[in-house]
């Protein structure tokens, strides 16, 4: 098994320390944004961010590891990717 990307790791780390460590900065109740305390806005806000977040970091895993994969060459020297075998379907 190989180790993630940095890049990966970054993409999980941001909205953990955007909940986390970052309270002192927005710990308030004013100004008000959408009508919510602004308190209440970060963390909803972060809550839709997150799976954004995760999903580029999936996406930098998948791109990764079939970066990583071999291709496989057919008799004819074409190149076939692990889904098809090269005969007919």
């Amino acid at each position: 098994m190989k180790r993630p990307a940095f890049g990966s790791i970054l993409l999980g780390l941001i909205p953990f320390a955007a909940g986390c460590f970052s309270v002192s900065l927005w710990d308030r109740i004013h100004p008000i944004v959408l009508g919510l305390p602004f308190n209440f806005f970060w963390l909803i806000s972060w809550m839709i961010l997150t799976p954004i977040c995760l999903w580029g970091a999936y996406r930098i895993e998948t791109r990764r590891d079939l970066d990583s994969k071999p291709q496989q060459t057919g008799t004819s020297g074409m190149v076939f990717d692990d889904k098809s075998e090269g005969g007919a379907a």
